[in-house]
């Protein structure tokens, strides 16, 4: 039972999501965990830190080279995954009072904006396609391209809507930028399963009732991850006792990839769904009950990793409404660039304004 409040519930999902993003700042698009773990002191990451830093200023995207992706960015700030959720917050902000429904055209001014001013963080292919179908007129209903990426972007949402369906509306919403059902369906099932950790659910209560109800392609992808997680904590497994045990068990939950532009690499680590979504509820499961657990989550998934901020948002909206806003360490408030920012955003949205 989740004895945390509501409020910092909600405040928790939001800033351990944007927490987690900004640890991932430092190792995003490095597929190689044993070159990270050497990097960091052989110890698990503490502090954020800029694009590749510690690693020569780059990291190893695998079919995009070695490059700094984020090169408008330095330690405290975050990817295009966090820099996402945080317009999303702005435009929620901005039409708190009176609350109304979501609406994909009322945001895309705003979207706009920020990518023309400033961005400083990797532009996704998605992102530069929309923005172009924008550019050239294409109705709201048409835009997006066909990437299988989780791109989770609606964690704010949740201190502004109360109902499930309202969540999952904007959580499909928020990813106009994509068309492909799966990439679709992991920002739903997480949205699902935020709600129900913010309303008093576990973790894995939670994951186990929405894998359930979405089936398929979900379900599967959900009891992968917990058939892996046990594998992983089993300490009678070879797999539990192996070093980079993480990195392992997220890679052998993959198939290989090639993509024609260097190297194959196992999907567990990349941006796919089909590794990210089971890659993240491996991590919730493995951590939600530990002490300290949402910090340890966020370490460890950071030192994977690979599109680990995709992983992040996912790992620290659930693990953060679950251990609520008061488990982020207090270092990490106080060294996160937009912290005091979106915090003051947050109590501005319908479920977190007292003054209302």
């Amino acid at each position: 039972m989740n004895t945390v409040s509501k409020e910092e519930s909600i405040k928790g999902a939001f800033m351990g999501a944007i927490v987690a993003d900004a640890l991932c700042l430092g190792s995003h698009y490095e597929y190689d965990a044993q070159k990270i773990h050497k990097a960091y002191g052989d110890k698990p990451i503490e502090k954020f830190m800029s694009p590749g830093e510690m690693m020569g200023g780059q990291t190893h995207g695998i079919g995009w080279g070695e490059r700094n992706y984020h090169p408008g960015k330095k330690a405290g700030g975050t990817t295009d995954y966090g820099d996402y959720n945080i317009v999303v917050l702005e435009h929620l902000a901005s039409i708190a009072n009176p609350p109304r429904a979501f609406s994909v055209a009322a945001m895309i001014p705003h979207w706009m904006n920020r990518l023309e001013n400033g961005w400083g963080s990797w532009i996704c292919t998605m992102t530069k396609e929309t923005y172009m179908q924008v550019k050239q007129g294409v109705g709201i209903e048409q835009l997006g391209g066909i990437s299988n990426a989780m791109a989770i972007r609606h964690v704010a949402a949740h201190a502004y809507y109360e109902t499930e369906e309202e969540l999952v509306d904007v959580a499909r919403k928020t990813m106009f930028t994509h068309k492909n059902r799966e990439a679709l369906g992991g920002g739903e099932f997480f949205a699902r399963v935020t709600h129900r950790v913010i309303n008093g659910a576990t973790p894995q209560d939670a994951i186990e009732a929405v894998a359930v109800q979405m089936g398929g392609f979900f379900e599967m992808k959900v009891a992968q991850a917990i058939a892996k997680f046990q594998e992983a904590t089993n300490p009678d497994a070879p797999l539990s006792r192996e070093p980079f045990v993480d990195d392992l068990a997220l890679t052998s939950m993959a198939r290989l990839w090639d993509i024609g532009r260097s190297e194959p690499i196992k999907v567990g680590k990349a941006s796919p769904t089909e590794g990210t979504l089971p890659g993240a509820v491996y991590f919730i499961l493995k951590y939600a009950d530990e002490e300290n657990g949402l910090k340890k989550a966020l370490q460890a998934n950071a030192m994977v990793g690979g599109d680990n901020a995709s992983r992040g948002i996912a790992i620290g909206m659930v693990l953060g409404a679950y251990k609520g806003v008061n488990a982020i360490p207090q270092e990490w408030k106080e060294t996160l660039d937009q912290w005091d920012y979106c915090d003051k955003l947050l109590d501005s949205l319908p479920l977190l304004n007292t003054k209302g």
